[in-house]
């Protein structure tokens, strides 16, 4: 399936409501967002359906349990404000969000390396540690307003690259490598 037509079917089941035992699956509510596994300890979600988890299975995830989040239990972390340099414009943006940490936190998250999962299936690996010390942030909004599906949300994972001087000293088109937009799953691993 071509990328365009993947991402407009994912953007038309987004618009249809789930039935009400799905819902109640996730314990949020409102539509799951970001989904969280691996090695957790605070779950809200069971196990991977196939036939509801199209997207994820396509991507050859699988799990047992899951920490769902939905923008709601988003909004209801601590966020922070970023400025840093988008590759897209050259221009700086205010990006808000909660710490990656604390998404990971509320998840009871166990483990030291993470892969992030975008979407289109791009996926990144960073351990938590750098999570930490380059303080990711799940953005949620670009300059004051909510991220739509089709640009770099509904969620980014993202740092601001001009803070940290190893990062800063690469082109801008070369800093945000370890930043999926469009923003799913996180995978929490030993």
């Amino acid at each position: 399936m071509k990328k365009r037509h993947f991402l407009g079917a994912l953007a038309t089941a987004a618009a249809v409501p789930w039935p009400a035992s799905a819902q109640a699956a996730t314990s949020s509510a409102g539509p799951v967002l970001l989904t969280v596994t691996g090695g957790i300890t605070r779950t809200n979600r069971g196990p991977f359906d196939p036939v509801l988890g199209q997207m994820m299975g396509k991507q050859k995830l699988s799990f047992e349990k899951a920490r769902a989040f939905d923008f709601g239990s988003l909004m209801t972390l601590p966020a922070i404000t970023i400025r840093p340099t988008l590759e897209y414009d050259r221009k700086r943006h205010a990006l808000k969000g909660p710490l990656l940490t604390r998404v990971l936190q509320a998840a009871g998250a166990t483990g030291k390396q993470l892969t992030l999962r975008a979407i289109d299936g791009y996926s990144p690996s960073l351990s938590l540690a750098d999570a930490d010390r380059y303080r990711f942030i799940v953005a949620t909004h670009l300059d004051g307003k909510p991220m739509a599906l089709g640009g770099l949300g509904p969620l980014w994972a993202v740092f601001d690259a001009d803070r940290f001087p190893d990062y800063a000293a690469k082109p801008v088109d070369q800093r945000f490598a370890l930043c999926p937009w469009g923003l799913y799953h996180i995978e929490v691993q030993g």
